[in-house]
């Protein structure tokens, strides 16, 4: 069973620049995300896709694999998903004559991910053949049934639309449960991907997580409550179950 851990890190980012490449805790963020792939026992091959050659040095240097540089037109800030792994798989299938199993996305802004999280995800396809994708999920923090819009008008529109009265009235109990997608560990067959030109396809399992281990840098105030949380010891690598040279 083939199983290829992608990591798409593009040079440019708006919200923190160079982000993927810049010191977290004494290492580039991408580091982790690396370190994180290798030492997941069901993985078997470990990429970065990229359009930038400082990242291409990073990630080979710390044992990934950058086989192709990604097309610029594939690392613009408004670049779905979608393209960036068909491109790889259509790359690897084409150059290499390789065709994963099963395709895992690890996205560098969550350098924190635990390893058992990424074979639990595996497994759990593995487990479940008739599924298209699992996806990691956890319970949010607000739920939906109690936002709003605003109208043309000015006037608050409840966003969620439902079958009982006044949802955002309710006590969060009898809410219907909802989970929200982390984009920490996604695994998807790769014939879904291809065939369905999807990357999770219509049939998704959940891989329900606890809202605590889940960290997503999105902003400067992200990046730096993360950081403080690994140097203070407050979540640490050997908790993670891999290794960083951290500074």
């Amino acid at each position: 069973m083939e199983v290829l851990a992608l990591i798409p890190a593009r040079g440019g980012s708006k919200s923190i620049p160079r982000k993927n490449i810049r010191s977290f805790a004494g290492q580039p963020l991408i580091v982790y995300s690396v370190a994180c792939a290798l030492s997941a026992e069901m993985i078997t091959r470990v990429i970065v896709s990229t359009d930038d050659e400082e990242i291409v040095e990073i990630a080979q240097q710390h044992g990934a694999e950058v086989p192709f540089l990604r097309p610029p037109e594939l690392a613009q800030d408004d670049t779905p998903d979608l393209p960036v792994f068909l491109h790889a798989l259509q790359w690897l299938s084409d150059q290499e004559n390789y065709r994963p199993d099963i395709v895992v996305q690890l996205r560098p802004t969550s350098p924190l991910r635990r390893v058992t999280h990424i074979n639990h995800a595996v497994l759990r396809l593995l487990d479940h053949p008739e599924a298209d994708s699992v996806r990691t999920v956890c319970v949010p923090f607000q739920n939906p049934f109690k936002m709003w819009r605003i109208n043309a008008e000015g006037l608050m529109q409840p966003l969620m639309e439902t079958d009982f009265s006044e949802p955002y009235n309710q006590p969060r109990q009898l809410l219907p449960e909802v989970y929200w997608q982390t984009g920490y560990v996604d695994a998807a067959w790769s014939e879904t991907i291809h065939k369905q030109e999807s990357m999770t396809g219509r049939r998704i399992l959940p891989l329900i997580i606890d809202p605590s281990e889940w960290i997503d840098i999105d902003s400067p105030d992200d990046w730096h409550r993360a950081e403080r949380m690994l140097e203070s010891g407050e979540i640490s690598l050997d908790e993670l179950g891999f290794e960083v040279n951290i500074e």
